[in-house]
């Protein structure tokens, strides 16, 4: 028997994802240059239409555009829009110089009014460290450099750092700082969120990894999160005629699949990982989809909700079939959702207190978060 008398369940809302890499398999510098432009008008677009978060990423030494500055696009964002997130989901940390870093963050969080979450990862590629000088056996050591620099650095006081005293500006305006996750599918990584009482962003749904990073939490006596993807991770591209796309466009799913998969080991785990390798196992694998925007819906109302991660331009997708896809999404979609044209709050965000200590969203989502900008205190600068 239930109580009549109890409150109707609220339903999860669904965390609406415009993901940009920005891939050209026969990337010049025309295509590109297209491309970015592309892919910021994409990101105004959707925030005029109350997507919840663009999502973007880091990887260096390829051949194929695959975008090394995700900060830098996400100022491009940042200057196009009001409203909408930026997750860097990773940020290749040990790459960067760690006082830098700290003052690009910074500088993007009172640009942004708080609108930047950053996962530090370490990167799966040799060739990315060596291509920068770094050396890779020593990645680990390098990432508790550069986060424990992050965090001296944000307190806006002088700090130790590599022998002597330094001062970074200017100070974040997110407290205690911009919303910085640690990135990882290992128990180092999770002990290393644990440590520095970070939250943690596994690469795949990783139960018993969320549990170890919980109790490493009680050993260091830190408080944290962990945002889980779900079981299931789409990329999607929305069509009126799926077959039709599959057999022009499949290549270019194909191809990002295949890139992808190239630079993980034998252990690596992702929550977008393919195994496929033509583009008829890709479409019956489901990491990559092609569906009509009523199968787009069926998505969305799953139980728990979710994320609908729209990847418009992926794999050199042409620009001109990306933008039919996010049309059909925004106009056969997104209503049905509850979220219209305009639908996101327009006002300019004001900087927030960051959710260090409580998980921002209860769907734990893999690119995005509606609750970080509503449900967390805010305060002026």
């Amino acid at each position: 028997m239930t109580d009549a008398t109890a409150a109707p369940a609220v339903p999860t809302p669904t965390v609406t994802v415009l993901r940009c890499n920005l891939v050209d398999p026969a990337p010049t510098p025309a295509t590109l240059s297209a491309r970015y432009r592309a892919a910021v008008e994409m990101a105004a677009f959707a925030d005029d239409r109350g997507f919840t978060m663009v999502q973007t990423e880091e990887h260096h030494a390829t051949t194929n555009g695959w975008i090394p500055s995700p900060l830098t696009f996400a100022g491009a964002v940042f200057g196009a829009t009001r409203r909408i997130g930026v997750t860097v989901s990773a940020l290749i940390t040990p790459l960067h110089d760690p006082l830098r870093l700290a003052e690009d963050i910074a500088s993007l969080d009172l640009l942004s009014g708080g609108r930047l979450t950053t996962v530090a990862g370490l990167g799966y590629r040799p060739e990315e460290y060596a291509a920068h000088g770094k050396d890779w056996r020593r990645r680990g050591a390098l990432q508790d450099e550069v986060l424990s620099a992050l965090l001296s650095a944000w307190t806006g006081e002088p700090f130790t750092y590599r022998g002597r005293t330094v001062r970074v500006t200017p100070r974040p305006c997110t407290r205690p700082h911009p919303l910085l996750l640690v990135g990882g599918s290992s128990r180092a990584a999770a002990r290393r969120a644990a440590r520095l009482g970070l939250p943690f962003f596994p690469s795949a749904r990783l139960p018993a990894l969320e549990a170890y990073y919980h109790q490493q939490r009680a050993r260091f006596g830190t408080e944290g999160w962990v945002w889980q993807p779900p079981g299931r991770t789409s990329l999607l591209h929305v069509a009126e005629d799926p077959d039709r796309t599959w057999d022009r466009y499949g290549g270019h799913l194909l191809h990002e699949a295949m890139t992808y998969a190239s630079w993980q080991s034998a252990g690596s785990r992702s929550a977008v990982r393919s195994s496929a390798r033509d583009v008829a196992a890709l479409r019956a694998e489901g990491v990559y989809r092609v569906v009509t925007p009523d199968e787009c819906l069926r998505l969305a109302r799953r139980p728990g909700g979710g994320s609908l991660i729209l990847h418009p331009l992926c794999g050199g997708m042409p620009v001109d079939e990306g933008w039919r896809s996010l049309h059909l999404f925004a106009e056969r979609v997104l209503p049905l959702l509850g979220l219209t044209a305009g639908g996101g709050a327009r006002d300019a965000p004001v900087c927030r207190s960051s959710p260090a200590h409580s998980h921002p969203d209860p769907g734990h989502t893999t690119a995005g978060t509606r609750a970080q900008k509503t449900g967390t205190a805010r305060g002026p600068c």
